[in-house]
């Protein structure tokens, strides 16, 4: 749904073996959906993103649309009998999470946050590697990336914009996954550029350790997280964008494959909708980001 450029990281993940085909492109332009289709050779070009909903040849949707459309549409997909895998942030509002869920609950359908690099192999290494920093002490997490087109959505309030609900989502879910828990307080401070928050940085008091992170779209490409505990070190020097399968533990690499973890996203999505297991990013996760979105944002210069 939509010609949105990070479409072309789902296309890159087709392949023989792969357990889905992408059959059509739904565009509020129908010039610009057929020649999307054309260059990417997919079959079926629609030219409203309701045409996409009422096309029975569709099993699932892909949204990617602007963050504030992300609940709106995933509601008519799934009204529409349509599996949604949805771009992240899904939303920042937690009763958004449960009324999807609870619909496609009634519907038996699927419905997941595509939180991308959850799914990378290197992400599995940081997993197993953590114990072995012993008892957490401090956890920090970076995300920045220069935005440099001023009429990219991003930079527009009105569709969810800014460098919290585009980066800083990916810090708040590391710091969620390393710690294993909910933060009982949150505080943020923005820095606005125009009408959104161009820059973010933000504390998350959970039970045992007090997590940090930053977030820009001002500022040069830098993707890390840092963990210290009792017994050592661990740090992930490219955590979010292509992972490349490196964590260093006390100052030690360890290498896995990297894979294509949007390929391993959807082969996750795949897996849920023929009922092998729940999708790795299921309600309860999406409503602790959602969580604690709303509570940076509110109050904070960004709302």
């Amino acid at each position: 749904m939509s010609t949105a450029a990070i479409n072309g990281a789902i296309l890159g993940a087709r392949a023989e073996d792969a357990p889905f085909d992408v059959v059509a492109v739904g565009s509020r332009d129908g010039a610009r959906a057929r020649a999307y289709a054309h260059e990417h050779g997919i079959a079926t070009a629609h030219a409203s993103y309701d045409a996409l909903l009422e096309d029975d040849g569709v099993d699932a949707v892909y949204i990617a649309l602007p963050n504030a459309l992300h609940h709106e549409w995933t509601m008519r997909a799934l009204a529409a009998g349509k599996h949604v895998i949805c771009e992240k942030p899904y939303t920042r509002h937690p009763h958004d999470v449960d009324e999807a869920h609870d619909a496609a609950e009634r519907n038996g359908l699927i419905v997941t946050e595509a939180y991308m690099w959850r799914h990378a192999r290197q992400t599995a290494l940081l997993r197993e590697l953590l114990p072995r920093v012993g008892e957490l002490r401090a956890v920090h997490a970076t995300f920045t990336g220069a935005l440099l087109r001023p009429d990219d959505v991003r930079w527009t309030r009105i569709l969810g914009g800014g460098a919290l609900l585009d980066l800083g989502c990916y810090c708040i879910g590391a710091a969620r996954l390393v710690t294993g828990g909910e933060p009982d307080r949150v505080h943020g401070e923005a820095q606005m550029q125009g009408e959104v928050d161009g820059s973010f940085a933000g504390t998350l008091h959970f039970a045992n350790v007090t997590a940090t992170f930053q977030c820009s779209l001002l500022a040069s490409l830098v993707n890390t997280i840092d963990v210290i505990g009792a017994d050592g070190s661990l740090r992930v020097p490219n955590a979010f964008v292509n992972p490349p399968g490196v964590v260093v533990l006390n100052g030690e690499e360890h290498r896995v494959d990297g894979g294509n973890h949007y390929r391993d996203e959807l082969d996750d999505f795949c897996a849920a909708i023929r009922g092998e297991h729940p999708a790795t990013i299921g309600r309860v996760e999406m409503r602790g980001q959602a969580r604690v979105l709303d509570l940076l944002l509110r109050g904070h210069g960004a709302d």
